[in-house]
């Protein structure tokens, strides 16, 4: 099947084909020809899927007869790097459409946002915190809104926007088309479905809660004070040259930013206590290679779209295993592969059993290479080697008094070093 057979007009098709795409995925199957006929839908889908272009191409389709300056479609995204990509893709797929797109969220001056709407807009892509506060201002009219997205649903009410959302839900129309897409299910999402949509057309793509099955999981058992050693030789000794590392905490993500930076590791930090600006810039670097490690904490965990990046570090394990899914969901995008490795430490076990029982199978423990251990993470001869046990490679017990046996390997006799040696590219 092409684009052309989902019924997209050629303007759609010209900017898609630019795009390099020639076969949609099976979400954009389904999807795209239930918008155009005016259906309600629910959608469960993973990242990497090519779930944004599943919505925003009907949308502009739909959209395309000229009308007032408020907006008629409405996008709500979960975090601010979400929407910018939602909106780009916007720009990207409308670039022979007359569709016109604004986007709005927090962390920025509100004055071009408001200067934007007031110009018009047809599509608007919007965080529930920003769209509150300009629609309280009275600088938004939410009227003319005839068909509402819900991005990442699971994530905004992980992050405590239902009430937000209930209450922007009561400032659009009762008529109009409802879209929600989610990567994981709950009681919360159901519920959410039931008051949100309009006998829906049920689509899923994936297993629920199911990680792509084109990324190769591995995880290393190690003691939380040698993570940050082994993960700078991981990166060294593999010749990772981008990476994308999850911290739990905002401390965290600049502290290890920092003790990357100290062993030689380009690396910047993302998080929500960074700027907008400052956010952008380090992405950008990352995506151009400028720096090999991007640490971020779980803010950015649903809004990054990194063509082709083949490693993903739970440096921590996430407290809700969902979240799990989402952060390895950042690589083996759109059909490639990737490899996610993460680094559990003994206090992390029961938060490892968690996301094993969401994913319904056991994550391979990985063969632990030797490692320097240092103040500073530095080449191997400037430090004795420890396993990542935490315990000398002689024996002996691990720092804190643990024996080193409790994090021995089981039955992986090949070294996991080698295993994700090299930049690993999708194919």
């Amino acid at each position: 099947m092409s684009f052309s057979d989902l019924g997209l007009m050629p303007e759609l098709l010209r900017a898609v084909a630019e795009k390099g795409y020639s076969r949609p995925t099976p979400i954009q199957q389904a999807a795209i020809p239930a918008v155009l006929a005016g259906r309600d839908v629910l959608a469960g889908a993973q990242t990497g899927t090519g779930k944004t272009a599943a919505f925003v191409l009907p949308l502009l389709q739909r959209l395309s007869t000229p009308a007032g300056r408020a907006p008629r479609a409405l996008v709500l995204t979960p975090t601010r790097e979400l929407a910018a990509q939602v909106a780009e893709s916007a720009a990207d797929y409308g670039r022979y459409s007359p569709v016109r797109s604004t986007v709005i969220f927090g962390g920025v001056s509100d004055k071009p946002q408001i200067a934007a709407l007031r110009q018009g807009c047809d599509l608007l892509v919007a965080t529930p915190g920003r769209l509150q506060d300009l629609a309280q201002q009275r600088q938004l009219d939410l009227s003319q809104v005839q068909f509402c997205v819900l991005d990442e649903a699971d994530r905004m009410l992980d992050m405590g926007f239902i009430h937000a959302i209930k209450q922007i839900l009561k400032m659009l129309p009762r008529e109009r088309q409802n879209l929600m897409f989610s990567a994981t299910y709950s009681q919360d999402i159901r519920a959410l479905a039931e008051r949100f949509l309009r006998n829906p057309l049920s689509i899923e793509v994936a297993a629920r809660n199911a990680t792509a099955d084109r990324i190769d999981q591995q995880v290393y058992r190690v003691a939380q004070e040698n993570k940050r050693h082994l993960l700078a030789h991981l990166i060294k000794d593999g010749n990772w040259s981008q990476v994308l590392v999850f911290t739990r905490t905002k401390h965290g993500a600049n502290r290890l930013t920092s003790q990357l930076e100290a062993a030689g590791i380009t690396a910047s930090a993302i998080h929500g206590n960074k700027s907008q600006g400052a956010r952008v810039r380090a992405l950008n670097d990352f995506k151009e290679n400028r720096i090999t490690a991007l640490v971020a904490t779980e803010v950015a965990a649903r809004g990054l779209d990194i063509k082709e990046l083949p490693h993903v570090v739970n440096y921590e394990l996430p407290n809700v295993p969902e979240d799990y899914v989402h952060r390895i969901g950042r690589t083996a995008r759109a059909g490639g592969t990737g490899a996610a490795v993460s680094l559990v430490a003994p206090g992390e076990s029961a938060l490892l059993r968690d996301i094993e029982k969401v994913l319904q199978r056991s994550i391979p423990v990985a063969s632990l290479p030797d490692f320097p251990v240092s103040a500073h993470p530095a080449p191997a001869s400037a430090a004795p080697a420890h396993r990542g046990d935490g315990g000398h490679k002689s024996g002996g017990r691990a720092p804190g008094g643990r024996a080193p046996s409790r994090w021995s390997n089981r039955g992986h006799k090949s070294s996991a070093a080698a295993r994700f040696s090299g930049a690993r590219r999708p194919v």
